[in-house]
């Protein structure tokens, strides 16, 4: 019975998140030009413009620079005095659109699929633009993510979204850039186990561990000569979404957290000749050379943890960016999970407190990650010709005591910056005749 009332609570928890978004409609295309004036503007580069403008329209920034706006004629201007204006943050490697509720709701949970081998696995069908998770994470200047597969050995492939869309369709930044890969690790099982029949060969766990990489060389070996194949007789649908993998038009996204797993990974990335970026990268530290020499960017898993290993240095994932930034390796930053993306610009912040500028700690969660996901062409920096994917902030937005966005824009959208938790905030301080701005 109890197992019943779960069931049916998780169904209409559903039905109320499927139908409560309400009130939260996608913004319109932008119409007029809009310059925003007298902020402080962080590039994105490592460059800052004090008292600065920003103009952009039909999607596009036109111009940015220092002192008065150029021409004003016709445009909607925004007075930023005293407030700082960033690039939208982007957030990869996140089940943010694919997860609305973790536990208790099997049907919110979109994020892996059956079986061990999914390369054509695609998490943008999948990405839900209702989810009310979404615009509590979008109310903290993330603007772009990557959905992402998980489980098995390929989990699947992942697309870049805006966060401001009225289906998947209309969410696709950029489809399909890359395939995603869990790579073996060595585990030692320390339970007790019954003892081994006589005469039974038994496998140690690293010999466990090199038949599943040989497993994974074989089968890219096989997608790798499908790829090479013109027109093949058989379509496999597999194999298919694999071939971006050797032309250069997708990446392989390897989860790998040990030096030795890294170290394998890249040389199996160069000798498939694929274009490999390390997710997690816990011991990235220790083979910054293999990485810079073989230009393999990693995507750190936030700063506010423990450290992997009893004996590490208690402060090292608080200190991993800036060894990475001294050792010129390209690296980025996410989370874990989905709705604690919202505190990815207080992780990149937390890492200026170990060594590096606020500057470098924003073009961790802005150009670099852009770069990783290969779209630095058209976002990622504010810069004429790219999109205008920005908000403004009255405070410094790496900080959590003092980001406060009250404007934001996606392709020049002008974003509603409304969610579920100021809903809730607003209703019970109405009912208790408490004062609030929101």
């Amino acid at each position: 019975m109890k197992n019943l009332f779960t069931i049916l609570g998780g169904l209409l928890l559903s039905v109320s998140l499927a139908f409560g978004q309400a009130g939260i409609s996608p913004a319109r295309p932008q119409t007029k030009p809009v310059i925003i004036t007298g902020a402080v503007i962080h590039v994105g580069n490592g460059q800052v413009i004090n008292n600065g403008y920003v103009a952009f329209d039909k999607g596009k920034i036109t111009a940015i620079g220092e002192g008065a706006a150029p021409n004003t004629n016709g445009a909607d201007v925004i007075d930023a005095t005293g407030k700082q204006i960033y690039p939208g943050f982007i957030c990869p490697i996140t089940s943010l659109g694919l997860v609305e509720i973790e536990e208790g709701a099997r049907g919110t949970v979109d994020e892996d699929e059956t079986g061990d081998i999914n390369p054509d696995a695609r998490t943008l069908v999948a990405f839900n633009t209702d989810s009310k998770v979404i615009p509590t994470v979008r109310s903290n200047g993330i603007l772009l993510a990557q959905p992402t597969p998980t489980g098995g050995i390929i989990s699947g492939e992942s697309s870049v979204v805006q966060l401001d869309a009225w289906n998947w369709e209309d969410a696709a930044y950029k489809t399909d850039i890359g395939i995603h890969l869990n790579w073996p690790v060595a585990v030692v099982n320390t339970r007790r186990r019954a003892a081994p029949t006589p005469g039974t060969p038994q496998e140690s766990p690293g010999e466990r561990t090199q038949k599943a990489i040989d497993a994974i060389e074989k089968l890219f070996a096989e997608a790798k000569a499908y790829a090479e194949i013109g027109k093949p007789e058989v379509t496999n649908v597999r194999f298919e979404a694999m071939k971006g993998l050797f032309n250069g038009s997708k990446k392989l996204f390897v989860n790998a957290d040990g030096a030795k797993e890294i170290m394998q990974a890249v040389a199996f990335a160069k000798k498939m000749g694929m274009s490999a970026v390390i997710v997690g990268g816990s011991e990235s530290y220790l083979v910054t050379e293999v990485l810079k020499s073989n230009n393999v960017p990693v995507i750190l898993r936030e700063t506010q943890r423990l450290p992997d290993r009893a004996e590490d240095d208690v402060y090292l994932p608080y200190k991993l960016p800036k060894i990475l930034q001294d050792a010129s390796v390209l690296y980025g930053l996410t989370g874990i999970g989905f709705w604690r993306q919202r505190n990815l610009p207080f992780e990149a912040g937390q890492s200026v407190g170990y060594g590096l500028t606020k500057e470098q700690a924003l073009s961790m969660i802005t150009q670099n990650n852009a770069k990783i996901l290969g779209i630095d062409k058209t976002t990622g920096t504010l810069e004429v010709g790219k999109d205008a994917n920005l908000f403004i902030s009255n405070g410094d937005a790496l900080d959590m005591l003092t980001l406060d966005v009250i404007k934001e824009f996606i392709q020049g959208r002008d974003i509603n910056l409304d969610n579920l938790h100021k809903q809730l905030y607003k209703k019970w301080s109405d009912k208790y005749g408490l004062k609030t701005d929101l």
